[in-house]
């Protein structure tokens, strides 16, 4: 094989449709846009345009409040713990922390933290330190023999 005999695949480029150019072309004339009105012509940008009826997002009443300041936790269940130590992807007699959390797996982007909740079973013997637990998954884990360290 020559370099200058490399190709691609048959069919691994496609040329772009070339609009408005002449009326044999099947793209010619208006070019795909129709006839008059706002979308055929250049510069549209009518996201959220609802005709001249009033937006939804505006006719829909604010609700709520997002502070700016506020704090954004990955949420880990015991059950899932549970599961995670069971698939030994977890070892349980080492100490648990955020990060060994993420390197298995069960939780995403830490953010601002990783907080313990009481859904599901514990029966696995734990230290673990994490951001923030609630009153049942520290009351849970301290069952079953172990500890958490809320950091």
């Amino acid at each position: 094989m020559k370099i200058n005999e490399l190709s691609d695949n048959a069919g691994a480029r496609k040329s772009a449709m070339r609009v408005g150019r002449g009326i044999g072309s099947g793209k010619g004339k208006t070019a795909g846009s129709g006839h008059k009105g706002q979308k055929a012509r250049s510069g549209v940008a009518i996201n959220g345009f609802e005709g001249g009826q009033m937006p939804i997002y505006r006719r829909l009443p604010k609700r709520g409040f997002k502070s700016l300041n506020r704090k954004d936790y990955q949420v880990l269940n015991l059950g899932r713990l549970q599961s995670a130590i069971d698939a030994k992807k977890i070892d349980a007699k080492k100490a648990i922390t955020v990060e060994s959390l993420a390197e298995a797996g069960l939780v995403g982007k830490i953010g601002d933290g990783v907080r313990l909740l009481a859904k599901g079973e514990l029966k696995a013997k734990i230290d673990i330190t994490v951001t923030g637990a609630s009153k049942g998954a520290v009351e849970a884990v301290e069952k079953a023999g172990g500890k958490v360290s809320v950091a």
